[in-house]
């Protein structure tokens, strides 16, 4: 457990669109997919469900958990690893699924059901043995979870639709902001607004400027974007998130010392990092 009153952010998996089969071209930053870890005092947050999942929730075994479980949207990449999070197959843990990006008739539970079945998969969401409730909320509606602990929320522009979180416990804040595309020329008011002050922003930043053109309408953004909206929202560490698949440990160095020579607080994630606001 963390110590009262600590904040932080632990990352499970930092690729994009597909997992990277580990490799001596990826053993740095990893190649798994989306899943971040926040713990405010004692309690967890867990932040999509990609094949890193799966060794969160390995570390969380020995113990019981009653925790918040946010997605920012359903796409594969992003859901993935939720059938071999083994929290969900302890009788007694409980385990709250939230969503901003659907409307009804669509519903979270019946997307996730729908992932867990014949012929996709091969067995049902049923088999999962915590208590687990399910909350459909609006992107752009703020959470009180109680504990100090309030969830900001906003929606990305991206295929599908995609929810963005700023979490906010003890004066701090971490915002947690993938998958999004920029409009170039057009700061999104939207990310701006959970941006503000931020202690920790953490973005997607899968292509370069250079590449963004081609890429135009796939839903992602580029870490030039990120660092350009964080210096106007005064963002205190800007981390680099949702790497693309093809981007080798030696280009994300590139990266990590351009981004760092351009703003000082920036930051490439990497499995198994812990950052504190």
């Amino acid at each position: 457990m963390s110590e009262d009153g600590d904040f932080l952010v632990r990352f499970w998996g930092v690729r994009g669109s597909i997992a990277t089969a580990a490799g001596p071209e990826t053993v740095r930053y990893g190649g798994n997919t989306s899943c971040v870890e926040m713990r405010c005092g004692d309690r967890l947050l867990v932040f999509d469900s990609g094949t890193g999942a799966r060794k969160l929730g390995q570390s969380l075994m020995s113990e019981q958990w009653d925790f918040d479980h946010f997605f920012s949207h359903t796409h594969f990449d992003h859901i993935v690893g939720l059938p071999f999070f083994s929290p969900a197959y302890r009788p007694d843990n409980r385990i709250r699924i939230r969503a901003g990006h659907l409307t009804a008739p669509d519903t979270m539970e019946n997307a996730l059901r729908l992932a867990m079945s014949a012929p996709m998969f091969p067995v049902p969401f049923d088999i999962f043995q915590a208590e687990i409730s399910f909350e459909d909320f609006t992107a752009g509606d703020t959470l009180d979870l109680g504990d100090g602990i309030t969830v900001r929320t906003a929606p990305l522009n991206h295929p599908n639709e995609a929810t963005g979180y700023r979490v906010e416990y003890g004066n701090r804040s971490i915002c947690y902001l993938t998958d999004t595309e920029h409009v170039p020329d057009s700061p999104d008011a939207n990310l701006l607004t959970l941006m503000d002050g931020a202690d920790i922003a953490i973005y997607d930043t899968t292509y370069t400027d250079e590449e963004f053109p081609n890429y135009i309408g796939w839903g992602h953004s580029t870490w030039q974007e990120g660092l350009r909206l964080a210096e106007v929202a005064g963002v205190k560490t800007f981390v680099l998130f949702h790497h693309d698949p093809n981007r080798t440990d030696d280009a994300l160095d590139n990266i990590a010392k351009e981004a760092k020579s351009v703003f000082s607080g920036a930051v490439v994630a990497r499995e198994g990092d812990t950052l504190r606001p």
